[in-house]
């Protein structure tokens, strides 16, 4: 074992034997009192909790649902986005736990060593903030005093997208006759039976030289199945916040998540494998379904994990992918890609292969490419890489998933255990 002394400011000095009684009263533990660990130099985090934290210190704040951690000169540092919100905005639609006003007002870095945090305002043109600024004028700084590296890591916040994407898919439509007959109306499409979440990833957008930092999520039309189109939100440098919508023409059928899963779940062989693992004794764990845009065209992925009922965690025994007709299951995403690309040479790569085109950008405030069928898709050797590091990135979460909800569960089972054995009185009951 290794020992190290915390040096730290955060929290408070143990001090005296008295403050060591009202600290094992508070914790409901001798151990405070006795424990040779402990003395007059000794500090307490009465929060160790970042959420708890920020909401003893701004508790007007709505919190995002999503935290990250990051590492900034040679510190780990959780990044919090926070919001202003308000149910008072006239004439706007409200969105349960956010009203109809929302910003994302607020950037909170919190140092996970010694808790201290720090309060950073990105929206200079809220007048929210603008108030509880000028009510604590010592707790709000401008973005600008943020280290450069650790701004460097701040993303679109998910909650916010969310709402957007949800406002979106109906105030996408500009002709008044279709917008009041919700004639081209959208959604967010299920999969499994569940609202698909947005998520981030690495990738060059159409008609954008660059790889970018990006949030994305797809739309299919009101009750149907097939993709209409897909928004962004972008995260790097000065494109951070520009929101970006990218549409497949109406024409054209392109293939949406959950006609993906029904196609994977109909393929003879996929099933008949699936069948003769998922028996007595295993179960099958279909992994999450992630859609990669390549250059122009949308690759399906989904892993399958094998999991023992005697095992605790899942291993991973096939990878599907999914391009247009194609589906291919095999050992890892390589063969799976090789299987549906046959002339793929991700070594020298000018393999060319059917795709969508990008169409002259639209100038609006959120930009509009129209997708549509015409040129050849270039599979080289930096979009191969970058598929496999996405979906290298996916099964890493997926891993941390379940080894949550191992926890989750154990620790489930041993509150159980613990309430059977609790002897209960019930009013009435003989004394």
């Amino acid at each position: 074992n290794v020992y190290k002394n915390y040096e730290g400011e955060g929290g408070f000095e143990v001090g005296s034997f008295f403050r060591k009684l009202v600290l094992a009263a508070r914790f409901k533990t001798l151990k405070v009192v006795f424990s040779q660990d402990l003395n007059a130099d000794s500090r307490v985090l009465m929060y160790r909790n970042i959420t708890d934290r920020v909401e003893k210190i701004a508790p007007f704040l709505r919190l995002d649902n999503d935290p990250y951690l990051v590492i900034s000169e040679g510190r780990l540092i959780w990044l919090y986005d926070a919001y202003t919100v308000s149910d008072n905005f006239p004439y706007s639609p409200k969105i349960p736990q956010f009203g109809n006003y929302v910003r994302n007002s607020v950037k909170i870095s919190i140092d996970a060593y010694d808790g201290s945090m720090n309060f950073y305002i990105a929206d200079q043109k809220d007048p929210i903030i603008q108030t509880y600024r000028n009510i604590f004028p010592d707790l709000f700084k401008d973005l600008s005093q943020m280290p450069e590296d650790l701004r460097s890591h701040i993303r679109y916040p998910t909650d916010l997208f969310k709402i957007q994407t949800f406002i979106y898919a109906t105030y996408h439509m500009t002709r008044p006759q279709v917008f009041y007959n919700k004639e081209d109306q959208w959604e967010i499409p299920e999969i499994d039976g569940e609202i698909m979440q947005p998520y981030y990833t690495i990738m060059k957008l159409p008609g954008e030289d660059q790889e970018e930092y990006i949030l994305m999520l797809p739309y299919t039309p009101r009750g149907k199945s097939n993709l209409s189109a897909w928004m962004v939100a972008r995260s790097d440098g000065e494109q951070y916040g520009k929101l970006d919508v990218y549409k497949f023409p109406k024409q054209k059928l392109v293939f949406g998540p959950n006609q993906i899963v029904a196609r994977i779940n109909q393929d003879a062989d996929i099933s008949r494998q699936i069948s003769l693992w998922d028996q007595r004794g295993s179960s099958v764990i279909q992994g999450t379904l992630l859609v990669i845009p390549v250059e122009e065209s949308l690759l399906y992925v989904r892993p399958l994990y094998l999991k023992a009922d005697a095992g605790k965690i899942p291993e991973l025994k096939r990878v599907i992918v999914s391009y247009e007709d194609n589906i291919a299951m095999e050992r890892t995403l390589d063969e799976a890609l090789k299987k549906i690309f046959p002339g793929l040479m991700h070594e020298s790569g000018e393999e060319s292969l059917p795709a969508l085109k990008v169409a002259e950008t639209l100038d609006t405030p959120s930009e509009m490419l129209e997708l549509g069928k015409g040129n050849k898709l270039v599979l080289n050797k930096v979009d191969y890489d970058r598929i496999r590091r996405t979906y290298r990135r996916i099964l890493e979460s997926q891993a941390q998933l379940d080894q949550s909800m191992l926890r989750y569960r154990a620790e489930l089972k041993e509150l159980g255990e613990i309430l059977e054995k609790t002897p209960v009185s019930l009013p009435g009951d003989a004394q």
